[in-house]
């Protein structure tokens, strides 16, 4: 995992990492996002919140889309409290990342229900050969999409 650390204003910070192209990358962007707000005044709804969101779109960025032309896949992600604004970018997949439809026997095709349902709003961008999943958690993005 590669990482940059950044700041914005006074009470904001930003932070980009790079993960492999592995599913064990989904028990580490947990760590660093835990360890990244703990401390912070974010409440903690948000942030056990924002670790489910990017586990969930970390995994989702892994099983359905392609690397970056690095190898990898990138998280950035923006501290305002009491807001969280968090993006996954991978390689793309040529289809648009939406929810599925809800399936009692379904084994998987849950984790942009489980996005959807946490966050106070998500999108996707397209644009370059690169697919950005977002979420902003705890309240309103202050995103220009």
């Amino acid at each position: 995992m590669t990482d940059n650390d950044g700041t914005e204003g006074t009470d904001a910070h930003v932070r980009t990492v790079r993960l492999a192209w592995d599913l064990q990358s989904v028990p580490r962007i947990r760590k660093a996002v835990l360890e990244d707000l703990a401390g912070t005044t974010v409440p903690e709804q948000v942030v056990q919140e924002t670790e489910q969101v990017a586990s969930e779109l970390v995994a989702n960025a892994i099983l359905h889309g392609k690397p970056l032309p690095d190898g990898s896949i990138r998280v950035h992600w923006k501290v305002r409290p009491p807001r969280v604004e968090i993006e996954v970018s991978d390689g793309g997949s040529g289809k648009t990342p939406a929810p599925k439809p809800s399936s009692e026997w379904a084994r998987s095709g849950r984790g942009l229900r489980i996005v959807r349902s946490l966050a106070h709003e998500w999108g996707v961008s397209d644009e370059d050969g690169r697919t950005t999943v977002w979420a902003a958690l705890g309240g309103p993005s202050r995103r220009r999409m």
